[in-house]
């Protein structure tokens, strides 16, 4: 089973999301292709609800904390309940791009 998977999969099994997106941003970043240490997760659950922004941050990433103990490197999460997603318009913000590690000169 990929990071991903085991991501997906906890997450679901733990928050119940009503939405759920895990992207490995790997690719982005100058890491070998098959690192899979990059992610960037939107996760939209009534779980959260009563949570501040930085409990719901504490509470994903203690349910990954295995994956940053083998070898996940960058994880960006977005935390939000079903009436902020809405408010949102179901939209969370797109990746930066990397800055650093480059192999590129400039």
């Amino acid at each position: 089973m990929s990071r991903k998977q085991r991501i997906s999969q906890r997450l679901s099994e733990q928050l119940e999301p009503v939405y759920l997106e895990v992207n490995e941003e790997t690719q982005m970043h100058n890491v070998p292709a098959d690192a899979e240490s990059h992610f960037r997760v939107v996760v939209v659950s009534s779980r959260f609800e009563g949570l501040t922004p930085v409990a719901r941050q504490r509470l994903v990433n203690q349910l990954v904390a295995d994956e940053f103990a083998n070898g996940m490197h960058a994880f960006s999460v977005y935390t939000w309940t079903p009436q902020q997603w809405v408010e949102k318009g179901g939209q969370a913000p797109s990746s930066p791009p990397c800055l650093g590690g480059s192999k590129e000169k400039r």
